[in-house]
């Protein structure tokens, strides 16, 4: 039986009419989102991350191409696959004044078609896998950003979807925050069995949360794997290796050429740069057969490849530029 697939964008685009011309935000992307995966779309502002979800939400109307979203067609379909998706945009609806927690949940339960007993049903689910039991009779305008992103998480849950697409969805909180809704989003996924879909240009939460990346420049998808594919495949292991002063530097360099393969190979301030496959692996070899040459070694380490180096390999710049970054989550206590 073939793998089920959730999403299914073929030559996917959109355009939109300027006074300064036509802006080609989304340029005939093509990818797959298998059920039961957290799939990252990562890429700066203004890569076409967004346009991407609307246009796979039902929000947004593709200047050509199509998609196949939870098994039907994104534009003939439509209300099928509304009725089988959840959406969190960037920036939640305004609330009005003295609107409750729990009557908002409820009431966008009813309007995805549930009964009322159901919706309440629900509720009693939904709020404590987000941490909001307790919070169902406070108003929203009184929630914190933690609680106030975790209850646009639950908005997107209620009808129980299939698929859930999240667009930045941490964006703003502190690193707390950040943590605790990364635990959530894993268990919609492990516990749930919930597909998603999600936007961010935070590299550690990219790193973090999704089984795979999409990376996304320019209206265009780059790349798609997994993380540790994408730093192996295109940066590889950096081992900084400094050596003797009484060594020569074209001794050396042959001395670990024959050790081991190198990718590339150069010399900086801080000694000689060699790039691995697997740098880990790479250097118990260079260490034996510099010591059987008799090259005295002063330091070696090993550094792993970023997600940003993967993006600056992939289009010539860093996925960081313009960008502040993101607090780092502190682990949660166990």
């Amino acid at each position: 039986m073939a793998e089920s697939r959730l999403i299914e964008a073929r030559s996917l685009a959109r355009s939109f009419k300027t006074k300064g011309g036509t802006v080609e935000a989304v340029r005939g992307v093509d990818f797959e989102v298998r059920a039961g995966e957290i799939v990252g779309l990562l890429g700066p502002n203004g890569a076409g991350k967004t346009t991407t979800l609307r246009m796979l939400t039902t929000l947004l109307e593709p200047t050509s191409g199509g998609a196949r979203v939870a098994g039907y067609d994104l534009q003939s379909q439509p209300r099928e696959v509304r009725r089988r998706i959840g959406y969190v945009a960037q920036v939640g609806a305004a609330p009005s004044a003295g609107t409750l927690v729990g009557e908002e949940l409820v009431t966008q339960a009813r309007l995805q078609g549930l009964s009322k007993a159901d919706a309440r049903a629900r509720l009693v689910k939904v709020a404590p896998e987000l941490s909001l039991d307790g919070l169902e009779r406070r108003a929203l305008q009184e929630l914190s950003g933690g609680q106030r992103r975790r209850f646009d998480v639950a908005l997107g849950l209620m009808h129980t979807p299939q698929l859930v697409f999240l667009d930045e969805p941490t964006t703003g909180l502190d690193p707390q925050s950040r943590a605790n809704l990364w635990e959530h989003i894993r268990r919609l996924r492990d516990e749930d069995g919930v597909t998603i879909l999600l936007t961010t240009h935070y590299l550690d939460e990219a790193d973090a949360l999704a089984d795979r990346l999409l990376v996304m420049d320019d209206g265009r998808i780059v790349a798609d794997d997994t993380s540790e594919a994408l730093k192996a495949r295109i940066s590889g292991d950096v081992i900084v290796l400094s050596v003797g002063d009484g060594a020569d530097p074209g001794s050396v360099e042959a001395v670990v050429r024959e050790a081991v393969g190198v990718r590339k190979l150069h010399r900086g301030d801080g000694g000689l740069n060699i790039t691995v496959d697997k740098g880990a692996v790479a250097v118990a070899p260079i260490l034996r057969a510099l010591d059987a040459a008799a090259i005295e070694v002063e330091g070696v380490a090993v550094s792993r490849p970023t997600l940003d180096d993967v993006f600056l390999t992939l289009t010539g710049r860093s996925l960081r530029e313009g960008e502040a970054p993101a607090p780092t989550p502190e682990p949660l206590a166990s």
